[in-house]
């Protein structure tokens, strides 16, 4: 389900339609310490507890793992001359960002993703 994209503001439409990218240390989440859940912008689905949060230096919110195993899913993204893997709204299929196997533990991975593709909701 593709939100309306009248909804979205022209940074969330590029990110989350476009499979764009916010500057780093120039947005909403990256240095955000709030206790609550992240959500998709689009489609309002839970995507990341703010436990799994943790300051990864890159300039963007970075997590451990998604809410559920099954919140957000994985795509291979040959962009730009890399291999990457590209992560998902499982329910709106919205770009996230991208995860790497650069984490720490329990997982190892590392969420990066943009704060366009997300709404906060405090505990």
């Amino acid at each position: 389900m593709k939100p309306n994209s009248c909804q979205l503001n022209d940074l969330q439409h590029h990110v989350t339609q476009c499979g764009g990218t916010e500057p780093p240390f120039q947005n909403a989440y990256w240095n955000h310490k709030e206790v609550g859940v992240y959500h998709c912008v689009c489609c309002g689905s839970p995507l990341f507890n703010s436990d799994a949060k943790f300051d990864s230096g890159t300039g963007w919110p970075s997590f451990t793992a998604p809410v559920e195993a099954n919140a957000v899913k994985a795509k291979v993204d040959e962009s730009h001359g890399m291999r990457r893997t590209e992560s998902l709204c499982a329910n709106c299929e919205a770009h996230l960002g991208h995860v790497f196997p650069d984490g720490p533990a329990p997982t190892g991975l590392r969420y990066c993703i943009n704060s366009a593709s997300l709404n906060f909701v405090p505990v």
